[in-house]
């Protein structure tokens, strides 16, 4: 997938700036894709010139001027062409941690351990976040009824699958840092 599919996806909720576009991605598309804010910036300027979104541009006072921007026609073409292609590959995982936790044995124990509690934390605070980012989505309805109700499911959809994996990454930490802990006990 390239980071223009998930730009596309996250212009589908409307007009954003570069800047709100790099604050709301990790809100809203980087349960499935990272990107630093330059790779976003530089994608937005290429999807400009191939005409798949336009900018324009508001004043600001006190402020530099922003541009602001949305899909086109051809845009949303694209998104549409997108989705129709033959199936998506099932990711795979290219996890430096995991390399790490692979040679633990033979490694810095105790650095992997740190590493493994820095990352369970991590995903911890990031589960809080989309849990915090469902329960807005829903308000006082239910999950049957918002899905009934939203004009998108899409958003909700991939947020379930962004909780999912975060809770996996939480409950693996967990029983890693059981064992890695149970481990260094027997060698002391």
């Amino acid at each position: 997938m390239a980071l223009r599919n998930a730009l596309m996806a996250a212009l589908l909720e409307g007009e954003a700036s570069g800047y709100d576009l790099a604050k709301g991605f990790d809100a809203s598309v980087a349960n499935f894709w990272m990107a630093t804010p330059q790779q976003l910036y530089r994608e937005l300027d290429r999807m400009e010139a191939d005409g798949l979104i336009s900018a324009r541009t508001v004043e600001q006072e006190k402020r530099p001027n922003k541009r602001l921007f949305s899909l086109t026609d051809a845009g949303l073409a694209a998104v549409h062409a997108y989705t129709a292609e033959l199936p998506a590959r099932p990711s795979t995982i290219r996890d430096e941690l995991l390399v790490k936790v692979q040679c633990v044995d033979a490694g810095d124990a105790a650095a992997v351990r740190e590493a493994v509690a820095e990352r369970t934390d991590w995903s911890r605070a990031k589960l809080a976040r989309y849990e915090r980012l469902r329960g807005r989505l829903l308000g006082d309805r239910s999950e049957e009824q918002h899905l009934a109700e939203a004009d998108r499911v899409g958003p909700y959809l991939t947020l379930l699958r962004g909780i999912a994996f975060e809770q996996e990454n939480v409950r693996w930490g967990e029983v890693a840092l059981r064992v890695l802990d149970g481990r260094a006990a027997v060698r002391h």
